[in-house]
C-alpha cells in the first residue's frame, strides 16, 4: 500500500502543526510526537541533529490510500473438500463455498463445528472464529477456502470428524485486514501456534512488493502448521521450536532481534499467535526503533459482527474496541497490553 511521507520538515509545519505547537507542545519533537499519536501517523525514522538547536527531527507517514470496501459476508452451508490431519492435532480443513467474495489477509469466518444435518443443531451452540488461511477458484461461482485449526476442544474436535462430502455453516469474511507494505519495503511476519493460519496470503503478498522473512514458532515439531505450504513462498522462513525438535530451539523472539536489523530501513513487523508471544515482539520492536508494527489478536467471540460484544479489546487512548468489527488487526500501539488477557 502505498505511503507518502510528510512532505515538508517540521520546522516549517502546516498551519494545523504551527496551531498545535503554539498550544504548549513546545518543541518540533513534540509536535511530532503528538502528531504520531494521531490514528494513520507512523513513525519511521529520525535525522541526528536535524535542527540549529541540535534536535533530532522524526520522520513519519500516513497512509494515503482509502481503505478498500469490505464485501458483504457470505453465510452458507459450504461442502467439505478436504479435512486432513497434519501432524499431531494439526488439520488443514478446505470448504468449497459458493459465491465468495474473497478475503484479504487477515481476515476471519465464522465455522459451525458440527456437520449440518436435517435436525438443527445447538451442540455446540456457538461457531467458532477461523483466519482464512488461503483461497483459490473452484468452479465459476464458488471457491476453495482453506483453514487451519488444531484439535484441542470439543468444537474442533468434532471439526475433525467431518469428512468430504459433508456440509459445514459458516460466515465470512468478517473484520478488518493486515496493510500491505510499499513496493521495496521489507516485512518480518511472526506467527506462532495457529496465529500461522493468519499470515500465509500476507506472506504471499508480501514477497510481492519487496524482500519478506517469516518466523514461524511451536512447542515441538509436530506443532508447527504448514511448513511445506511456506517454503513454496518467494520467502526466507525461519523456524523455532520450544524443544528443540526443529529449526531453532526456543522461541521466535530468539530470532527477531537480529533480524529486526536497522530501524531506519522500511520494514514493518506482523505478527500473528498468543497474546504474551506478540506483546514481546512488539516490545522488541519498540527496543530497535521500529514503530511499523501491526498484530492480529485471538480473543474468544460469539458472533463475529459486533453483537455479543464479547471480543472488547482496551485501547491505549482509552475506551475499548470490538474485534470483529473494527480488528482483528491493529497497529500495536493502539493495544492496551496491561489490559489483554
Amino acid at each position: 500500500m502505498p505511503r507518502t511521507p510528510l512532505a515538508k520538515p517540521l520546522h516549517e509545519p502546516p498551519a494545523q502543526r504551527t496551531r498545535a505547537s503554539a498550544s504548549g507542545l513546545g518543541s518540533p519533537d513534540r509536535v511530532a510526537r503528538a502528531l504520531s499519536a494521531h490514528p494513520g501517523f507512523v513513525v519511521v525514522g529520525r535525522r541526528a541533529r536535524y535542527y540549529p538547536h541540535g534536535e533530532d527531527a522524526i520522520l513519519m507517514t500516513i497512509e494515503t490510500q482509502p481503505q478498500k470496501v469490505r464485501s458483504a459476508p457470505v453465510s452458507a452451508d459450504v461442502e467439505v473438500l478436504e479435512n486432513v490431519a497434519e501432524g499431531g492435532e494439526n488439520y488443514r480443513l478446505a470448504l468449497r463455498v459458493p459465491d465468495w467474495p474473497g478475503a484479504e489477509p487477515g481476515q476471519f469466518l465464522m465455522l459451525l463445528p458440527g456437520v449440518r444435518t436435517e435436525v438443527e443443531q445447538t451442540d455446540p451452540l456457538l461457531p467458532r472464529p477461523m483466519a482464512v488461511f488461503q483461497q483459490a477458484p473452484a468452479g465459476p461461482s464458488a471457491s476453495r477456502v482453506e483453514v487451519l485449526y488444531k484439535a484441542t476442544g470439543r468444537g474442533t474436535r468434532l471439526l475433525a470428524e467431518a469428512r468430504p462430502g459433508e456440509y459445514l455453516r459458516i460466515l465470512g469474511p468478517l473484520g478488518a485486514a493486515f496493510p500491505i507494505q510499499a513496493a521495496g519495503e521489507r516485512a518480518i511476519l511472526v506467527g506462532g501456534g495457529t496465529g500461522t493460519a493468519s499470515l500465509y496470503e500476507l506472506a504471499a503478498r508480501c514477497a510481492e512488493k519487496g524482500a519478506v522473512d517469516v518466523i514461524l514458532g511451536a512447542r515441538s515439531e509436530t506443532d508447527l502448521m504448514a511448513v511445506s505450504l511456506f517454503e513454496e513462498l518467494d520467502v526466507t522462513l525461519h523456524l523455532t521450536t520450544e524443544d528443540g525438535g526443529r529449526g531453532h530451539p526456543g522461541r521466535v523472539t530468539d530470532l527477531l532481534p537480529r533480524l529486526l536489523g536497522n530501524p531506519l530501513e522500511a520494514t514493518s513487523l506482523f505478527a500473528c499467535g498468543p497474546t504474551p508471544m506478540m506483546r514481546a515482539c512488539v516490545e522488541l520492536a519498540a527496543e530497535a526503533g521500529l514503530t511499523r508494527c501491526w498484530v492480529s489478536l485471538e480473543n474468544t467471540m460469539a458472533c463475529g459482527f459486533g453483537v455479543c460484544l464479547g471480543c472488547a479489546v482496551p485501547l491505549r487512548t482509552g475506551g475499548f474496541s470490538l474485534l470483529c468489527r473494527a480488528g482483528p488487526v491493529y497497529q500495536a500501539a493502539e493495544i492496551q497490553w496491561e489490559g489483554l488477557r
